[in-house]
């Protein structure tokens, strides 16, 4: 399955990062998307918890070792673990949800404040 989480990114909702609590506990939910029926929902919301603090390097280190430039970068909620976007050459964020199965991935990019889980192909935002 390929997914585009760069599509149609949601406006920007307020800070995202540094928190300890689960995403749920922080007010997140399931962007609206005109695109999809309504009741849209995400189980893993609870699953995870809150953003990891900033890294001291914020890379794609695949992309480092690869010799390639990457768009911009995710983190992913379950472990930390920053790979690049499914816009950039590697996709290594996606790669690395199909290697582990976790589900979330957050934006790093500090023009945008959402989520994307892989499972349930739905942007998350602070509601």
């Amino acid at each position: 399955m390929i997914t585009n989480e760069n599509a149609s990114t949601p406006a920007a909702h307020g800070p995202r990062r540094g928190s300890s609590d689960s995403l749920s506990d922080r007010g997140w939910t399931v962007a609206r998307d005109g695109g999809r029926p309504e009741g849209s929902a995400c189980p893993h919301l609870s699953t995870v918890s809150g953003a990891p603090g900033p890294r001291p390097r914020e890379v794609c280190e695949e992309c480092l070792a690869l010799g390639h430039e990457w768009v911009r970068l995710r983190s992913c909620m379950t472990c930390g673990n920053v790979g690049c976007c499914d816009s950039s050459r590697g996709r290594h964020a996606h790669e690395h949800h199909v290697r582990t199965g976790h589900p979330i991935a957050l934006s790093l990019s500090p023009d945008e404040s959402w989520a994307w889980c892989y499972e349930d192909e739905v942007f998350l935002v602070e509601a």
